[in-house]
Formats: structure tokens, sequence, C-alpha cells
């Protein structure tokens, strides 16, 4: 029986000074004020171009982030896979809006499934769209309502065209990729242009993941037609299962536009789509691959129990878990000591780029209810049982 309270395992990959800046940074990060506050300062050095960046690369960026580039990333791969935990390679730059960066970007990842093409530590690749091309261009191609001029028309094919080669470099490499989830607004070209590449890629297994974010009530819907188009286009449907990350930003442009928020209404419909989404995809195995990326300890083990009942195996690869570097080790630990796949996102890039994401993981650390005191809690449970020992 898979026990998440077992700190022995969660952390051992942890010395006593890593589990202490963890703590006291937890312990900063449980306070809003303090992280609002924070954001403030950070934005306003970073603009001013204060020198800051030693103290965000010792403290937040260590906890959260691989390093700047990816060779800079390898001591935590060794260390991941020391105790079977795989590394998802996360190119976390964002707000990058010119084609030479782009293209750049394109280059980036495409690298990191070279990586993985090396390493068996690295089981995975992922990217997001808007990080390969402008969002206009992007909501324009998912509105059914707007007529796109030639010149638009061609950027979009050139979108394409980029996912095509990140796509095409993880069928070389046979290292899958995951296509991360965005705003409910742009989703639509996403989830098309993630399912035109399963038909080019997908045919033997799945390389290609299309994410589906459960904290939209219509999800579990479209997850049953993704079975249908699947069967009905004899290929694999890879499923990476999240909750999701825009919620406030989706409820707030609902009411300011006037459409009805799609949403879910609270935490626990989100909860019972994303583990009802788990049995969906189990009780249909042969036409689906799955990574559940989730920090919630309840979904994590109703998947082993899925697994058990199921007669598939822990090991099968068809079958991940997934969690973010820094957070919840209690679970991606344990899972692999039990013999399950699992796997950290470990995100990585220069660290002043990178800082639109730390601000977000310090947010959404404050924001989810007992996040943080239960990271706190597990941390501290560790430091008095070394003390003890």
């Amino acid at each position: 029986m898979i026990s998440f309270e077992n700190t022995e395992i969660a952390f051992r990959s942890k010395s006593n000074k890593d589990l202490k800046r963890a703590y006291w940074l937890f312990k900063i990060i449980a306070s809003p004020s303090i992280v609002r506050f924070g954001k403030i300062a950070t934005n306003i050095a970073l603009k001013l171009r204060l020198p800051i960046k030693s103290i965000v690369k010792a403290t937040i960026f260590r906890q959260f982030c691989g390093g700047e580039t990816i060779s800079d990333c390898n001591s935590t791969i060794s260390k991941l896979g020391e105790f079977k935990v795989g590394t998802i390679l996360d190119y976390s730059v964002e707000g990058k809006t010119s084609d030479e960066d782009f293209d750049e970007t394109v280059n980036i990842i495409i690298q990191t499934l070279l990586r993985g093409k090396e390493d068996k530590n690295i089981p995975f690749g992922v990217f997001k769209v808007t990080g390969i091309g402008r969002f206009d261009l992007i909501q324009k191609a998912s509105s059914e309502n707007t007529d796109l001029s030639t010149k638009e028309k061609e950027e979009i094919s050139i979108i394409v065209n980029r996912i095509d080669r990140i796509c095409k470099a993880a069928y070389d490499a046979n290292v899958p990729v995951f296509i991360d989830a965005e705003e409910s607004w742009i989703q639509d070209a996403i989830d098309k242009w993630a399912f035109e590449m399963m038909l080019k890629y997908n045919r033997e297994s799945a390389i290609v993941f299309n994410t589906i974010q459960m904290y939209r009530h219509d999800r579990l819907v479209y997850l049953k037609s993704c079975l249908s188009m699947a069967k009905d286009n004899n290929v694999k449907y890879g499923v990476k299962l999240v909750r999701g990350a825009y919620m406030e930003k989706e409820r707030l442009r609902a009411s300011q536009i006037g459409y009805p928020s799609p949403i879910q209404p609270d935490k626990a419909a989100s909860d019972r789509d994303y583990n009802l989404a788990l049995e969906f995809i189990v009780s249909n195995a042969e036409h689906f691959a799955l990574c559940a990326g989730t920090h919630n300890e309840h979904s994590s083990l109703y998947l082993t129990e899925l697994l058990q009942k199921a007669g598939i195996s822990a090991n099968d690869n068809r079958f991940y878990g997934a969690q973010l570097l820094g957070m919840s080790d209690h679970i991606s630990y344990n899972l692999s000591e039990a013999g399950y796949n699992v796997a950290k996102y470990v995100p990585f890039g220069p660290v002043r780029e990178v800082m639109p994401y730390l601000l977000r993981r310090a947010d959404e650390n404050t924001s989810v209810a007992g996040q943080t005191g239960r990271e706190l809690s597990l941390i501290m449970k560790e430091l008095k049982r070394r003390k003890l020992s």
C-alpha cells in the first residue's frame, strides 16, 4: 500500500540544508501579503535592471527550476533518475513576440527531445503553442467568426509548421511530446492542431499528447469525443490530464465580455471530473496513453487503484504521473518507490525570462487551499524524523 505520509522516501534525495531552505521558502510563500509585495518589488527591480539575479537564483529559482540551460539541468536529471523519477525539460520562457524568438524556442525544444533520445531519464518533451506563435493569431484561428486575411493565413500556417517540426522531431527521437493547454478562447485551434499531429505521428504509439484541463466543465465530454476520433482514425490518443491553471483569468474574461464561464462551479466538480476522466482513460487503455499531471493525493492514489483493477502493470509506459520540480515530492517519490512511472516537470531558461513562471508558482502555492501548508508540514515532519534518528 502506497503511503504519501512516508517522508523518508519523499525527501531522501534532499540534504538537511535543502530541506531547511525549502522550509523557509514555503514559509514565505505561505503569506499572501509577502507574495504580493515580492511580486511588485521583483517586477520593479527587473524593469530597473537591478542586480537581483543572484538572490532569485539562490532561492525560488533553485527550488523550482533546473537551470538556465539544458546542460545546467544535468545534475537535476541525474539526481531524479537515481530514484527512478523522470525529467520533463520545460523551456519556461514567456512573452516572446518575434519570429526570430519563436524559431529559437522551437530549436531549444527540439534540443530537449534530442537530449531525451540519449537519456532514458527523460521520458517526455513539452511546449506551449503561445511560446512559438503570436497569441492573437492563435485566437483568430480558434474563432469560427473571424475572416482571416491572406497574410494571417500564411502566418498561422507558419505556426502549424513549427508545431509539426517539433512533433516530427519527437517522432524521430521516439520521445513523446506534450502540447500544453492554454486559455479556452485559443484552445480550439490547439486541440485541432494537436489531433492533426496525432494523425501523422501516433499510428503505432502515442507520440503527441494533447492537454485536457478538467477545471473546464465541458472537458469530460470532449475527452469522450477524443476516443471516437482515435477509433475512427486508428490512432493512439495521448492525453496529459490536468486540473488547469487559468481559472481566475477565465472567470474575469467571461464576466467582462458577458458569456457563460467555462469553469466548473467549484473544486469538487473539477475533482469529480478529473477522476471520472481517469476511469474513462484506463477503461479504454488500448486507445489512450496518459500522463496524469496532478498534485492531488487522492487522484494520484486513485490512478494506481484503477490500474491494479484493470490488470495493468505499474510500469506500463502508457501511464505516467507527473508533478512540478520542488513540489509534492511525497507523491512523486512514493509512487516511484512503488514501481509506478512518474516524472517531474523541470523548468529551465534565463532567470530574468523565467520570472513570470516563477511568480505564477508563488501565486499558485498561495492560492491553492492547503498546498503550502501541506509542503511545510511534510518538511517539518522529515526534519523532526532526521533529528530523532
